[in-house]
């Protein structure tokens, strides 16, 4: 028998079977490329997703343990009502085929299938097959979601996969539309839900419980950083994570830097939380903040402050309030070189939050040199810690207290 899936619909229950679901999900994933290259893209994604979910979620820690106790169900007072109406506004846009393909329940492991890279193929209805009403109501969501700041630079990258068409007249593999929404759960002010967007060099993971909001994973990037010609010229992203970064380890004396840089040579890929990374274990490397001066404290929350600020101002204070509670136990480590031009990576990393940036090797941007790491490429990574990523510590939590609603 076929495993089945709930989907609501306006208050209307409606079953639909997995076999009809896969079938609309792969067609739609997939038609917009073509013959060899589909398949071929299907195929590499449907080992990314064996090697990557071959273990149950336990989420990044630094030994194999889970923290216990970081993150208790509470209220944060700040209201998620505008996310959740954006949210229904959204699906009662979307054809019945279109809901199949996009709707999810709160604990499916559509959660954990996202990847940054291009090929990837992804479930969930595609900007580029949205009616304009639908792209709209659909940019109202992340509009209610995310910061002014986080809004713009999620865009932004968007534009830069354009551009990245562009240059290598390939519009069938990039662009500004091939990013996907999927709906985990029904919305709602009392039972856990979310969203997420999914596509080249830009993933968001929204869960809601409540007013509370765990943001996370979520991946920025872009190759190149900066439109020099094109449709978007003069676009940038991600220049004040790298600008901030690479003012904070200048701000640190000697010995500092001594513990802070734990290689000086900078010549690969360094991320290591990336897509089909949810149980890395990862210990804390670097410098730890309570050996910073005052002002170095406050620099670091500022870069953390960076990433945060992503989300919604009330929803980012909430977050940087929980940081600042372990900023004592916050490290900070970096790679590579420390002058204007340099190329770098670093880490900021907590019990309760995961940071990196790194300056990647070029993929597509076929003008750079091959396996020399670029400030044309850049990608990051921020993650909770502990179990939390996706809000499955809470989630956890949520059906401890209703295990009726399991």
């Amino acid at each position: 028998m076929h495993r089945r899936k709930f989907l609501r619909m306006g208050g209307i229950g409606v079953v639909v079977s997995l076999a009809s679901v896969l079938a609309h999900s792969v067609k739609s994933r997939t038609q917009h490329l073509s013959g060899a290259l589909a398949e071929r893209f299907q195929r590499m994604s449907q080992e990314a997703e064996a090697r990557g979910l071959a273990e149950p979620f336990k989420g990044i820690t630094t030994n194999g343990d889970v923290v216990p106790g970081l993150f208790p169900i509470r209220s944060t007072g700040v209201s998620t009502v505008p996310v959740r109406s954006a949210a229904e506004a959204f699906l009662a846009t979307l054809t019945l085929e279109q809901r199949a393909k996009t709707v999810f329940s709160v604990d499916d492991p559509e959660w954990r299938k996202w990847m940054n890279q291009h090929f990837y193929i992804r479930q969930g209805t595609g900007f580029y097959e949205m009616t304009p009403a639908q792209r709209e109501v659909a940019f109202d969501l992340l509009r209610t979601s995310l910061s002014a700041k986080g809004l713009e630079q999620s865009r932004d990258i968007m534009r830069l996969n354009y551009t990245l068409g562009e240059l290598n007249g390939n519009f069938e593999e990039y662009g500004e539309w091939l990013y996907w929404i999927t709906v985990m759960g029904v919305p709602s002010d009392e039972e856990p839900w979310g969203w997420q967007l999914d596509g080249h060099h830009l993933i968001i993971n929204y869960f809601v419980l409540g007013d509370q909001v765990v943001m996370t994973p979520t991946f920025m990037g872009s190759e190149p950083v900066t439109a020099t010609s094109g449709k978007y010229k003069g676009t940038m992203v991600l220049q004040n994570e790298q600008n901030k970064g690479l003012a904070l380890i200048n701000a640190l004396d000697d010995a500092q830097r001594e513990k802070a840089i734990i290689e000086v040579s900078k010549t690969r890929n360094n991320n290591v939380s990336e897509a089909f990374q949810d149980n890395v274990v990862l210990d804390y490397a670097g410098i730890r903040a309570i050996e910073f001066t005052v002002n170095q404290k406050a620099q670091l929350l500022d870069l953390i402050g960076e990433y945060m600020g992503n989300m919604r101002d009330g929803h980012a204070m909430v977050k940087m309030d929980e940081v600042q509670r372990h900023l004592n136990e916050t490290r900070f480590a970096w790679i590579g070189g420390t002058e204007p031009s340099s190329v770098f990576y670093y880490r900021i990393h907590s019990p309760v939050v995961l940071i990196e940036f790194d300056h990647q090797t070029p993929i597509a941007l076929r003008y750079l040199e091959k396996n020399q790491p670029t400030r044309e490429h850049i990608h990051t990574v921020v993650r909770t810690p502990n179990g939390n990523d996706y809000g499955k510590d809470l989630l956890r939590q949520h059906y401890q207290q209703h295990p009726h609603r399991h």
